[in-house]
């Protein structure tokens, strides 16, 4: 009959399995919690805000309420930013900046939560690995001690594979670990700057700066054409205003 799963690796891990054990499944539920938290914060899922944003002008009071309907049921971050932002719509623009600033570093730990267990599991298996190896390598240079007669490879086989079975585990662990920690830091600071983005810019759009949205989302096309423009502009009224003083002149 066939050892069961746990048992194989007892033997092959000998007294680090559990620790290694531990550490695997630990790295595993902060992945698995890590991604969700991901899948679950898609932009795509705030399509409000690219509906504001094509509509390119200032808040009215009915259309701050409306939105705050809108997003009363949203659970992503963003959706509880603006919640909070129109909340306090009737304060002035820096208390609401101090607001969504203090919200900020609340949302950038919960974005970061775990992260650190990882990096430590990281930095942790690898020892263990190496623990593995100095205690399967004592292991069998005990067992080639009481030995009379010449040296054979089973002798050498279970305390090799004790050392090379920990050291492999450990670094199994570690690598994912560590990548994984880096890669979800990265994300957590880009979303994290995307929201303070999009905050100031609603921010903006409720102090009635028409055209807040948009700003940064103009292609270069968009921007030559809006300073020629305003070249036109400037143009025509200096020549109207020249026009006039020749009319008085006459």
């Amino acid at each position: 009959m066939s050892q069961p799963l746990y048992q194989q690796w007892s033997e092959q891990l000998g007294y680090l399995s559990w620790p290694l054990f531990i550490c695997a499944f630990i790295t595993l539920l902060i992945t698995l919690e890590r991604l969700a938290l991901v899948l679950f914060e898609l932009p795509k899922r705030d399509k409000w805000l690219a509906q504001l944003r094509a509509q390119a002008r200032s808040a009215t009071a009915e259309e701050q309420q409306q939105l705050m309907t809108n997003i009363s049921k949203g659970r992503s971050m963003l959706a509880q930013g603006t919640a909070l932002l129109l909340s306090h719509s009737d304060q002035p623009r820096a208390m609401r900046e101090e607001i969504v600033s203090l919200w900020l570093v609340r949302q950038k730990g919960r974005l970061l939560s775990g992260l650190k267990i990882l990096q430590i599991i990281g930095v942790v298996t690898p020892l263990l690995g190496l623990l593995g190896t100095v205690l399967g390598l004592i292991e069998m240079f005990g067992e080639l001690g009481v030995s009379d007669g010449p040296v054979t490879p089973a002798q050498l086989a279970s305390g090799l594979g004790l050392a090379m079975n920990t050291t492999a585990a450990g670094l199994i662990i570690a690598v994912p670990a560590i990548t994984l920690a880096h890669l979800f830091t990265l994300w957590a600071e880009r979303r994290c700057e995307k929201l303070a983005h999009a905050l100031n810019l609603l921010n903006l759009w409720l102090d009635g700066f028409d055209g807040a949205l948009s700003i940064g989302r103009d292609t270069t096309a968009q921007i030559c054409s809006k300073a020629a423009t305003c070249e036109q502009a400037q143009c025509c009224s200096s020549r109207s205003a020249s026009g006039q003083t020749l009319a008085g002149q006459a």
